[in-house]
C-alpha cells in the first residue's frame, strides 16, 4: 500500500491565496511541489520560505502544467490543488487518517465556494465532487484547453472523502467577470475544435435557461445577493461564450 503523498499546484500571480494553501498542506503530505508560469507578484518569494519545490516554466496550458508537476512528484499518489483553494481541518485529518492506512484507488473531494466572503451553499456550486487524490502511474489530465478532466489508464474505485475541500473563488464581482470571460473564451475555442455547432440564438436562450436553472432551480436565490451575481454572470458568461464559437466559425468561412 501507498502511504506517502505529493502535492502538485500550479500558480501564476496567486500572492494572495499561496500562503493559505501550502501552510493548509503542510501537516498532511510528504512533499509540495508548485509549478509557476514565471509569476509577476510575490508568489515566487512566499513559496521560497516553505519547503517546497518550485519549478518555472512558460505557459503551455492547464492539462500541461498539472502533468509536469506530476511527472516530478517523488510519489505515487497525488493531491492536486488549485493555489486558491485549501484543506479543511476535517480533511486534514482524513489524510493523514489514509496515510496511515494506505491508498487505494482514487478519492473524490466535495469542495465549498466562498464568494466574496460568503459561502456558497447553492447556485449549483455546492456539492461540488472532483478527483483530486490519485495514484499518477494510472492518471493523467486530458489536453482540453480548459475544464481539464483527470483520464485513468485502467477502471479503479473512487472513494468520496468526507472533509471539504475550501475553495476561495473571487475576491469582488468584477474579479469573477473577468475570469467568466476568459474561461467562456478559452471554452469557445475548444467547442470550435470540437466542431459544436451553435445557432443563432444560441448565446441568448442558453443565458436563459443558465440563469433560471442556478436561480431558481438550483435554489440560487437562497444565496441572497451573491446567488443572484453568480448566475447573472454565469448567463452572460454564455453569451461571451457562444458570441465568440459563432465569430470562430464567421472567420473560418472567410478564409475558406
Amino acid at each position: 500500500m501507498n502511504s506517502k503523498l505529493s502535492a502538485v499546484i500550479i500558480t501564476f500571480n496567486e500572492e494572495r491565496n499561496i500562503q493559505r494553501c501550502i501552510e493548509s498542506l503542510l501537516p498532511v503530505v510528504d512533499e509540495i511541489i508548485v509549478v509557476d508560469s514565471f509569476s509577476t507578484d510575490r508568489t515566487k518569494e512566499i513559496c521560497s520560505t516553505y519547503p517546497i519545490v518550485f519549478f518555472e516554466q512558460s505557459w503551455q496550458g492547464y492539462s500541461q502544467a498539472k502533468n509536469f508537476g506530476n511527472s516530478k512528484a517523488s510519489n505515487d499518489y497525488i493531491f492536486s490543488i488549485d493555489a486558491d483553494e485549501s484543506l479543511s481541518e476535517s480533511l486534514q485529518k482524513e489524510l493523514i487518517s489514509l496515510k496511515g492506512m494506505g491508498f487505494d484507488g482514487n478519492y473524490s473531494v466535495n469542495r465549498l465556494t466562498n464568494y466574496c466572503n460568503k459561502w456558497i451553499y447553492h447556485s449549483g456550486w455546492f456539492p461540488e465532487w472532483n478527483t483530486r487524490l490519485f495514484s499518477k502511474m494510472n492518471s493523467s489530465w486530458n489536453n482540453a484547453i480548459v475544464h481539464e478532466e483527470l483520464i485513468h489508464g485502467k477502471v479503479t474505485k473512487t472513494a468520496k472523502l468526507n472533509g471539504l475541500l475550501f475553495h476561495f473563488s473571487y475576491f469582488s464581482v468584477n474579479q469573477h467577470k473577468e475570469k467568466a470571460d476568459k474561461y467562456s473564451l478559452l471554452t469557445a475555442k475548444k467547442y470550435f475544435t470540437q466542431n459544436k455547432k451553435v445557432s443563432f440564438l444560441s448565446p441568448y436562450l442558453s443565458a436563459f435557461i443558465r440563469f433560471c436553472s442556478m436561480y431558481f432551480l438550483k435554489l440560487g436565490f437562497l444565496d441572497g445577493f451573491s446567488g443572484l451575481m453568480i448566475a447573472k454572470i454565469s448567463a452572460q458568461s454564455n453569451i461571451v461564450k457562444y458570441k465568440e464559437l459563432q465569430r470562430l466559425y464567421r472567420e473560418k468561412e472567410t478564409i475558406y
